[in-house]
């Protein structure tokens, strides 16, 4: 089964002056997957912190997939791309090209986004944007690749048909 962590980075949920609403809509969409969502976690826009728990969840956790959300945009304190870079080993472009271009064709600010994708040993991390519509949007585009994505990625069979729950057995 495909064992997910998503991580909302955003300064005014992790102080907890709003709610985070993108995190549990992305938990959700992945349930209804099929998938296991494993850990979530709210963050400050800290590029170090979050450097530490994408290092964290793939090296420790056995985590196959990290969907990141927040922090993609252009402003100053956006910088889950750069701690993204940081951290991944080789860099899987096309997801996240995916993403603007299926968000251009509903708006067209969703070239501002900055988000990356990328490997680092056998884990997928994917950036998403922070607005709730924008993650429902993205995860609709994103879905049906991710699990034999992640397959690939962990060095197991292609199908492009895959679910979730097919993905990534136990090694």
């Amino acid at each position: 089964m495909l064992r997910v962590a998503v991580i909302t980075v955003s300064d005014r949920a992790a102080r907890g002056e709003y709610e985070d609403v993108s995190g549990p809509t992305l938990v959700g969409i992945l349930e209804g997957m099929g998938a296991a969502v494993v850990a979530t976690h709210v963050l400050p826009d800290d590029p170090d912190r979050l450097a530490a728990l994408l290092r964290r969840l793939a090296d420790e956790e056995d985590v196959h997939l990290i969907l990141t959300t927040g922090g993609t945009g252009p402003t100053p304190r956006d910088l889950t791309p750069e701690a993204t870079r940081r951290v991944i080993e080789r860099e899987m472009p096309g997801l996240a090209e995916l993403l603007r271009w299926d968000g251009y064709k509903r708006t067209p600010w969703a070239v501002l986004g900055r988000g990356v994708a990328g490997i680092r040993g056998k884990t997928l991390i994917v950036n998403l944007p922070g607005n709730p519509r924008a993650v429902r949007e993205g995860m609709e585009v994103l879905g049906p690749i991710l699990p034999p994505a992640v397959s690939l990625v962990r060095g197991g069979p292609f199908d492009p048909d895959m679910k979730a729950a097919e993905c990534c057995p136990e090694e």
